[in-house]
């Protein structure tokens, strides 16, 4: 009797692991974050990544960030745009994160200025109209944090 009652309280417990794994599994893939402006769904996609152009049209955001509208602002006029945009998102790996933004940032015509490697991650790019700084910090409880700054390039003054 004892091995018939075992048994059955093992398929049910395999049964029950198989089926919490099938949907954790499923809610994973159904799950789609908001991204750029809320009720838009405007922005270039490219490659499999999802990456997307949120508010600069050469500034490429992996689709894996959540963008955070309460933590950027963008400022516009007729003759340049300029602002910045903060992401969020739990458990990224930060160099493929830094690997994703040099490498798309040089096929968006940036050029590396510098980088800064410590406690967080920045990277300089450069137009000859503008500047971008990314700044990639991870924090304590694994959630890993961007922000992206463009802005007008300043003229010497002599």
């Amino acid at each position: 009797m004892q091995p018939k009652i075992f048994r059955r309280n093992c398929a049910i417990i395999l049964l029950f692991i198989f089926i919490l794994g099938l949907a954790w599994m499923g809610c994973s893939t159904t799950v789609t974050e908001r991204q750029g402006e809320p009720g838009k769904g405007e922005g270039k996609e490219a490659s499999k990544y999802r990456a997307k152009y949120y508010y600069f049209d050469d500034v490429l955001i992996p689709g894996e960030l959540k963008y955070q509208p309460n933590k950027s602002a963008i400022y516009e006029t007729p003759r340049f745009k300029m602002g910045w945009m903060a992401f969020s998102k739990s458990l990224l790996d930060m160099d493929s994160l830094i690997d994703f933004f040099n490498y798309h940032m040089e096929k968006d015509n940036w050029k590396m200025v510098n980088s800064f490697k410590g406690k967080e991650y920045i990277i300089n790019f450069s137009k000859p109209d503008k500047t971008c700084t990314i700044r990639i910090s991870d924090t304590w409880y694994g959630k890993t944090k961007v922000e992206v700054r463009v802005g007008p390039l300043g003229e010497k003054k002599m």
